[in-house]
């Protein structure tokens, strides 16, 4: 029996599929290892069956049920949630700018939500709300102004990939400049507040604040699933996708407002947390390819997985005490970032 071309065409396409599956189910049984083990690790550490049987509502030990379900479990799905709205608008923006260097941290939406963060905690400027959620609303805020700023700056006629990069590595060193200052002015107290924030910790996460982000990303992944195929599509470039039928312009448009609300909602409650954005996508790519719909997924899983590890590693650096997230995910971060320009020869706009 031989094989046509479209016999080896479809053979290819169903081995291909089968590998995407395997990929997320293999980086959704690890995000179940990994959350156990995040929970487990501590001052006090705990044993994962203890921890499973918690989380299962199993019961046990009661002072163990407490420390699980009280303190750890919160902070635990805190960083998945986080992870994967940051690995998702890291997806978003490489793909609509295509560029792999491109993310909310490097091109400056973080940077701007940051800066809105600092005006509260330093000169108490936020909108008139209860003061838990000064912080988050204003850091929500400037990022969707650094998300404008982006967009507009880099040519809001023709919004090309490479007029957007550039635009966001100026915000993202206007926005770092204007929080610096903001540091220079800031009391002693006010000072160890912003720093603490811009670092990035986990620590203050609670149940409300961890409903707040799973209530925007559902409201944001219905429009990203609506528009996976005309991303697919923009990968071929913007002459073939608007040939297709893609309105490139309003695809970056609605790109960029679903980043801006994802990197927002997650930097307003753990503050800045840099290079998850970056290195998940290109895992996922690695992985199983450009295909948009197993490679947004699969993004989202990665920037979990790799915050949900970070977090251990946060835990276990020093004993007795808790390691700030950014700079454990900035130390991953660098060396990928220093190889992937290293290693990748073509020219990035």
């Amino acid at each position: 029996m031989s094989f046509g071309r479209q016999d080896w065409v479809a053979l290819a396409y169903r081995q291909a599929a089968r590998r995407r599956r395997l990929a997320l189910l293999a980086f959704a049984g690890m995000l179940v290892l990994g959350l156990l083990l995040d929970i487990a690790t501590g001052p006090a550490m705990l044993e994962l069956s203890a921890v499973a049987s918690a989380v299962a509502g199993l019961g046990g030990d009661a002072s163990v049920m407490a420390i699980v379900w009280s303190i750890r479990l919160p902070v635990a799905l805190m960083a998945l949630a986080v992870g994967a709205a940051l690995g998702l608008s890291g997806a978003i923006m490489q793909t609509i700018l295509n560029n792999p260097l491109a993310s909310s941290y490097t091109l400056g939406i973080s940077a701007g939500a940051g800066f809105g963060a600092s005006l509260v905690i330093v000169l108490g400027l936020a909108l008139p709300v209860p003061e838990t959620y000064a912080i988050p609303i204003n850091a929500i805020l400037f990022a969707g102004l650094a998300c404008s700023g982006v967009y507009f700056i880099g040519g809001a006629r023709q919004a090309t990939a490479e007029g957007l990069v550039l635009a966001g590595i100026a915000l993202l060193f206007l926005f770092q400049a204007l929080t610096s200052l903001l540091q220079m002015v800031a009391s002693p107290e006010a000072l160890q507040q912003v720093v603490f924030w811009l670092f990035g910790s986990l620590q203050k996460s609670t149940w409300p604040k961890l409903w707040t982000l799973l209530a925007v990303m559902s409201v944001c992944i219905p429009f990203l699933v609506r528009d996976v195929w005309a991303l697919t599509a923009l990968k071929l470039g913007d002459a073939r996708a608007a040939a297709l039928g893609v309105n490139v312009r309003a695809l970056r448009i609605r790109a960029f407002i679903l980043v801006s609300a994802l990197t927002g909602v997650a930097v307003a409650f753990v503050g800045t947390i840099g290079f998850v954005g970056l290195v998940a996508p290109h895992v996922a790519r690695l992985l199983i390819g450009e295909d948009q719909r197993s490679f947004l997924p699969l993004s989202a899983l990665s920037g979990a997985l790799l915050l949900s590890l970070a977090s251990v590693a946060s835990k276990t650096i020093s004993p007795g005490a808790i390691f700030p997230i950014g700079i454990v995910t900035s130390l991953i971060g660098v060396p990928f970032f220093i190889w992937l320009v290293k290693h990748n020869k073509r020219v990035y706009w």
